[in-house]
């Protein structure tokens, strides 16, 4: 679901460090430059992201990555729509990560950078992996440390007046297990644990409460959010890929979620890759997400105060996502061109389907096209559909 800039920062900060790797000996990558275009447009947010990569060796030991990532994000999801606020923001990541290989362990050490105007936040991840048994088996851990400062936008899209609110903290424990079962199928699972400590609310969503109309003809007020000031979630994800006698692979994935704020979540992904002569690769996927709402969260509280943690964050709400997502690469420059070994291009392309089950549109309130006033807590459910285009070029040397 679409995120608000600070926890987008979060969440691709997150992303970035939580890869596990597939088994197989210690071996770093080849030599690359990277660049990427994405473009997300859904639930009133329109999101444009371009990077530049670029990975060196130094020895074969020994390896360096740059990243620059760049996104704008403009509109606002429905719940910060509502109260006639709209985002128009710009976010700027700064990542340098270091590859050591000693033996048959791998080291990995990085730092990010990420800034908004309203949310600073830097992270410092540190994992390893051990190849053992023949190279057939991979074990891999790794830490997380993120530290961000939260502030608010008081004034405009286009004149900003930021107050500082306050600070955050993230520690993200991760170990994960690969294995090769047979000469065809690889599995692993891992196990993650978040801790997050300060200021985890969103101040430009709000709570809504039931008053009486004579004092608010909608029948209802806006109060401030109230979240506890820590939380921990624990995820546990299997997964499997199998490789077909005509080079094609087939992929299945489970992953359970669940947090001290009383979520609980499943994944569902399967995938399929099929490449075509020596130039193409074809990939397929399909996600399944589901999830329960937050104990403190509501869509419509009975009065004010009435609770010690209220909260009417849409991504604290029961929902269902269903993702499919096409890619096609195509090895434009398989014999190399100039100073490249090779090159490739990536298009990639994904909808996503988003239903709310206790998160209401309240936008609608008085809409008569959409079939005239409704009372707090009938208005219709949230539901809406994102697209997703992404390219990017990859050239080795």
């Amino acid at each position: 679901m679409a995120s608000p800039p600070h926890h987008r920062s979060r969440l691709l900060a997150l992303a970035s460090v939580l890869l596990v790797y597939v088994a197989g000996a210690a071996v770093l990558p080849d030599d690359r430059a990277d660049l990427f275009w994405s473009s997300y447009r859904g639930g009133g947010m329109d999101i444009t992201g371009e990077s530049v990569l670029v990975r060196k060796k130094f020895s074969e030991n020994f390896a360096m990555e740059a990243n620059y990532f760049i996104d704008k994000v403009s509109g606002a999801s429905i719940d910060v729509l509502s109260q006639a606020s709209v985002i128009k923001d710009e976010r700027k990541q700064k990542s340098l990560s270091l590859d050591y290989i000693h033996d048959k362990t791998q080291y990995n050490l990085s730092y990010t950078n990420s800034t908004e105007r309203d949310y600073i936040s830097n992270t410092t991840h540190f994992s390893l992996s051990q190849d053992m048994f023949g190279d057939l088996t991979t074990v891999s851990l790794g830490f997380t440390d993120s530290r961000n400062k939260v502030g608010e936008n008081n004034g405009t899209a286009n004149t900003p007046n930021v107050s500082w609110l306050g600070h955050a903290t993230s520690r993200s424990y991760e170990g994960g297990l690969s294995q090769i079962v047979t000469k065809n199928l690889i599995a692993g699972t891992t196990l993650e644990v978040i801790t997050d400590q300060g200021l985890l609310s969103n101040p430009y969503r709000s709570i809504r409460y039931k008053v009486d109309p004579s004092i608010n003809p909608l029948g209802y007020a806006l109060g401030s959010q109230v979240y506890p000031n820590t939380h921990t979630s624990t995820a546990v994800e299997g997964r499997a890929k199998y490789f077909l006698p005509y080079r094609a692979a087939a992929s299945v994935s489970y992953r359970y979620f669940s947090d001290t704020w009383g979520i609980r979540a499943n994944t569902i992904e399967l995938g399929y890759t099929q490449p075509i002569s020596n130039k193409w690769i074809f990939e397929g996927r399909l996600r399944h997400y589901s999830q329960n709402s937050a104990t403190f969260y509501s869509d419509l509280f009975p009065f004010a105060d009435s609770q010690n943690f209220m909260a009417r964050d849409q991504n604290l709400a029961a929902s269902i996502n269903n993702t499919a997502d096409v890619k096609a690469t195509w090895a434009f420059a398989p014999e190399g061109f100039l100073i490249f070994k090779r090159a490739t291009v990536s298009f990639d392309l994904s909808r996503i389907q988003f239903k709310y089950s206790d998160f209401r549109n309240i936008k609608y309130y008085n809409d008569t096209a959409a079939g005239g006033n409704y009372a707090p807590g009938t208005e219709p459910l949230y539901a809406f559909d994102a697209m997703v285009y992404q390219v990017y070029i990859s050239m080795f040397f």
